[in-house]
């Protein structure tokens, strides 16, 4: 593993379109450049120092991506921090890449220390139509990530319910929007705006000369800032995630920090990211989850409600790797399939889940040692968004009662 000593943000710059945003990292004699491309341009009407405000906080969230082939322990950043703001970079690179450090066993201890200067905190920036003086705010309108899966199709559901205008939004990195989420947003009936990434491909490069770390980064934190990029450039006053309860728990413990795979999804981050937009970006834009109440189970129930997306939509995360979609919607061997076909199990008829799926995942003997590992039987709860022990046993108990897999091979030897 090559060393570096320093990690640079370097920039990051408009173009002229409008559009495309360029982001720069250096490491020694390394410069990536990553690329955000908007689906319209950028209002000229838009407060440059908002957007910079708002632009410096995707150059830093971008950039985890790019640190952490390296894990450098000195950061260099072109603009100045405050030392609150400091604090919420270190945490969100620290536990959002937990799970990163646990698997190349990194001591990440004293490794994060985003530097800072000492001076007043930053007021929040107001709207334009606010500092004429004028009465009018921004429109209640619902910018909602869209992922493809259940749960973000029971939130646009939800607000539906309630009348509000809601706009979805995707983030296409590297290649053409997977299958699933083009028929899921056909299926809502509702307009989306498309945020296409496109990192360095140097990344690829280097992974693939095993010269660099890799592994998982808090990708739901990368959404959430380009969330908030778009709620301020195209006027929206709520960024709605789809992140339930049981993404506030970890997975294991690891030189005494809780290894939590969602730690992104968690209340802990939601929170931090809230609170950060309120005291150093703006006040007038407000991000949450109308899902952390309900648990997977109730999700799963709520979401049976609208048998229209049964045929289309899919919580599989091998659809979504960045190189190379799989278009098939269930892959049936990750612990995402099991765990979403036990809930679903618990809460459809058998012919339906089985019919969804194409598989009875609870007749699959080479499933056992994921089952287990789900109930907490087995080595750890799963690096991946599934729910947590409990549910899973409750999940579980309500098939059991219904009996309909009863001789099935699951069912009769876990």
């Amino acid at each position: 593993m090559k060393q570096t000593q320093e990690f640079i943000f370097d920039s990051f710059k408009i173009q002229t379109d409008r559009k495309t945003i360029n982001f720069r990292y250096k490491v020694g004699k390394l410069v990536f450049d990553e690329k955000i491309i908007l689906p319209r341009e950028i209002p000229t009407s838009v407060s440059q120092d908002l957007l910079n405000r708002v632009l410096q906080s995707l150059h830093l969230m971008l950039g985890i991506s790019y640190f952490k082939m390296f894990c450098p322990k000195k950061i260099i950043i072109p603009y100045s921090l405050t030392k609150e703001q400091a604090n919420f970079w270190n945490n969100v690179y620290t536990k959002g890449l937990g799970e990163f450090f646990y698997r190349n066993q990194i001591d990440f201890r004293s490794l994060i220390n985003f530097p800072y200067v000492d001076r007043p905190s930053i007021q929040p920036r107001r709207p334009a139509c606010r500092q004429a003086g004028w009465d009018e705010a921004k429109k209640d309108r619902f910018l909602v990530g869209i992922g493809g899966g259940k749960d973000s199709i029971v939130t646009v559901e939800m607000l539906k319910k309630e009348n509000k205008e809601i706009t979805g939004y995707i983030l296409e990195t590297q290649a053409d929007l997977p299958l699933v989420q083009k028929e899921v947003i056909k299926a809502m009936g509702i307009n989306c705006l498309i945020v296409k990434r496109q990192l360095d491909k140097k990344i690829f490069e280097l992974e693939s000369k095993k010269i660099v770390y890799k592994g998982h980064i808090p990708i739901t934190a990368v959404y959430s800032f380009v969330g908030l990029l778009l709620a301020t450039v195209y006027d929206y006053s709520f960024i709605v995630v789809s992140n339930e309860k049981s993404a506030n728990f970890g997975n294991v413990n690891y030189l005494g920090l809780e290894i939590n795979h969602q730690w992104s999804k968690s209340i802990e981050f939601e929170k931090l990211f809230q609170d950060y937009i309120h005291r150093f970006i703006t006040d007038d834009i407000n991000y949450s989850s109308i899902l952390r109440q309900y648990s997977e189970l109730q999700i799963a129930e709520k979401f049976t409600q609208y048998p229209q997306y049964f045929s289309v939509f899919s919580s599989c995360n091998k659809n979504f790797r960045i190189l190379g979609f799989n278009q098939k919607k269930w892959c049936g061997d990750c612990p995402k399939c099991a765990f979403n076909f036990i809930i679903f199990a618990a809460n459809l008829a058998k012919e339906e889940v089985v019919g969804i799926f194409h598989k009875n995942l609870l007749n699959d003997p080479k499933l056992i040692p994921l089952y287990q590992d789900l109930i907490g039987k087995g080595k750890m709860k799963p690096f991946d968004c599934v729910g947590t022990f409990e549910e899973t046993k409750k999940a579980f108990e309500l098939v059991a009662k219904k009996g309909d897999y009863k001789d099935d091979y699951i069912i009769k030897n876990l």
